[in-house]
């Protein structure tokens, strides 16, 4: 489960970023349910709500071998944000910055989805395949994020998909 430290250390720049550049928020601990492998946070200024979780496997390597690497919070997320039209929109922070121009790769029980990058941040390209990923997280068991550092370094996380469907609906319901 995702500590309450974890998320108020990412949930400003991740409320900025959703904002669209808007000055950051003060962090949340407004935690208010937990599922499972996932967690489930409601803020009122401005009106959101989110499932997220942190990873279960983390493989960092470099030129074939594996290695140590500091990243910040590796969370994988589901917002809801009424007043903005945000219904169910799929997020991803690697807690490192993504090479310049490169894609993360999203596998959900063998069905792949490409997420575009900017900063440490990762999403869908579309509302359409916010709702595709959606759909292939509720089936599936376990969501595995590659995506490539600025660094060069390659990462793995695979994410538990236990949970995420009460979250998700969780949220959801919140933020009507």
């Amino acid at each position: 489960m995702v500590s309450r430290i974890a998320i108020g250390v990412i949930l400003a720049p991740v409320m900025a970023f959703f904002a669209g550049g808007a000055v950051a928020q003060a962090t949340s601990t407004n935690q208010v349910g937990a599922k499972t492998d996932w967690s489930v946070f409601e803020d009122n200024n401005p009106r959101e709500c989110w499932a997220v979780t942190t990873f279960k496997e983390s493989v960092n390597t470099k030129d074939g071998r594996v290695v140590a690497v500091n990243r910040s919070d590796i969370l994988l997320m589901a917002f809801f944000r009424p007043d903005a039209g945000g219904k169910g929109q799929i997020t991803f922070t690697g807690g490192y910055p993504f090479a310049n121009g490169s894609t993360v790769n999203l596998n959900i029980s063998g069905t792949e989805f490409e997420l575009f990058t900017e900063g440490e941040w990762a999403w869908p390209a579309s509302a359409a395949d916010d709702a595709k990923i959606i759909t292939a997280m509720k089936r599936g068991a376990q969501a595995v994020i590659t995506a490539r550092s600025g660094r060069g370094t390659n990462t793995k996380d695979t994410f538990s998909l236990s949970g995420f469907t009460a979250a998700l609906e969780d949220a959801e319901k919140r933020c009507k």
